[in-house]
Order: C-alpha cells, then sequence, then structure tokens
C-alpha cells in the first residue's frame, strides 16, 4: 500500500514543479527584456516609449506564444 500511495504522490508532485519552473523563466524573460528596451532607451538618450501598435503587437505575439505553448503534450 505504501508504494502506491508514493508513486501517486509522485505522479501529483509534478505540477508545483512546472509552476515554479515557468514563473522563474518568465521572470527572466521579461527582465531580459526590460534590460533590452532599457539598452535601447539610453542608445537613444531618451525614456523608453512603446506606442499603442507595438503594445498590440507584442500582445498578439505574447498569446501566439502561449497558445503554441499549450499545445506542446498534444502530439499534433
Amino acid at each position: 500500500m505504501d508504494a502506491n500511495e508514493n508513486a501517486i504522490e509522485k505522479v501529483d508532485n509534478w505540477k508545483p514543479k512546472v509552476l515554479i519552473i515557468g514563473a522563474v523563466l518568465g521572470a527572466l524573460v521579461g527582465l531580459g527584456a526590460a534590460f533590452l528596451l532599457a539598452q535601447n532607451a539610453e542608445k537613444e538618450g531618451k525614456a523608453p516609449q512603446i506606442s499603442t501598435g507595438d503594445g498590440v503587437k507584442l500582445g498578439v505575439l505574447v498569446m501566439s506564444l502561449l497558445r503554441t505553448v499549450s499545445t506542446l503534450g498534444e502530439g499534433n
């Protein structure tokens, strides 16, 4: 009985690990993007500005990426 309970715990234990890894990777990617934006603004000598059109493009890109990630395990 203990072996079955341990097997179930190991199967159920993956979700927090995936969430933590995803959160850390998302934070690192966001930090990298902010760094690149700040670096570009410094080169131009003015505060960073993102137009509405650029914001929409970025939003669509992020949604597309999330949709692609959500289909990774489907096997299609």
